[in-house]
C-alpha cells in the first residue's frame, strides 16, 4: 500500500514538473555575455559595439555587466544583460537593459538593443572588414 501511495505521489509530482519549468520560462542566470557574442559589432549605418564578458561599449556608453539571463526560444537564445553605464558626461552609473539574440542561423550576425522594439541588426567586424568598413574603427576601449 505504501508503494502504491509512493508510486502515485512520484508519478502525480513528475506530471507537474514540466509545467512548473515551462510557467518560470526555463529562464537561466548567467555569470556574463556568452563568449560567442564577444567581439567587437557594426551596423550598417550607426556606431559599432564592443562586447566583452562583463563589458560593453557603444552608443550606450561604457558599461559594467551587472547580471545576465538566457531564455530558450526555437530561433536560439535570447539574452537580457543588466547594464551599469557611464555616458560622456562621466555622470553616475546609470542601470539599463541590453538584448541581445541571433539572427537565422548566421553566427556573424545579432540582433541588439534596450528593448525589443528598438533591437537593430549587427555584423560580426572580423580584420578583412576593420579594413573594408568605416564604422568598425571607431569603437571605444573596454578599459
Amino acid at each position: 500500500m505504501r508503494k502504491a501511495a509512493l508510486l502515485v505521489f512520484i508519478a502525480a509530482f513528475a506530471a507537474f514538473a514540466p509545467l512548473a519549468a515551462a510557467a518560470k520560462g526555463g529562464i537561466k542566470a548567467l555569470n556574463s555575455i556568452p563568449d560567442a557574442y564577444w567581439g567587437k559589432w557594426a551596423p550598417e549605418d550607426a556606431e559599432a559595439i564592443i562586447l566583452a564578458a562583463k563589458a560593453y561599449s557603444g552608443p550606450l556608453g561604457a558599461c559594467d555587466i551587472a547580471s545576465v539571463s538566457e531564455t530558450p526560444s526555437p530561433k536560439g537564445s535570447t539574452y537580457l544583460a543588466r547594464l551599469r553605464c557611464i555616458d560622456g558626461k562621466q555622470t553616475p552609473k546609470t542601470p539599463t537593459n541590453l538584448i541581445i539574440r541571433p539572427v537565422a542561423d548566421d553566427a556573424n550576425q545579432i540582433s541588439v538593443g534596450p528593448g525589443f522594439e528598438s533591437l537593430r541588426t549587427y555584423q560580426r567586424c572580423s580584420k578583412i572588414m576593420l579594413r573594408a568598413r568605416p564604422v568598425c574603427p571607431r569603437l571605444r576601449n573596454l578599459s
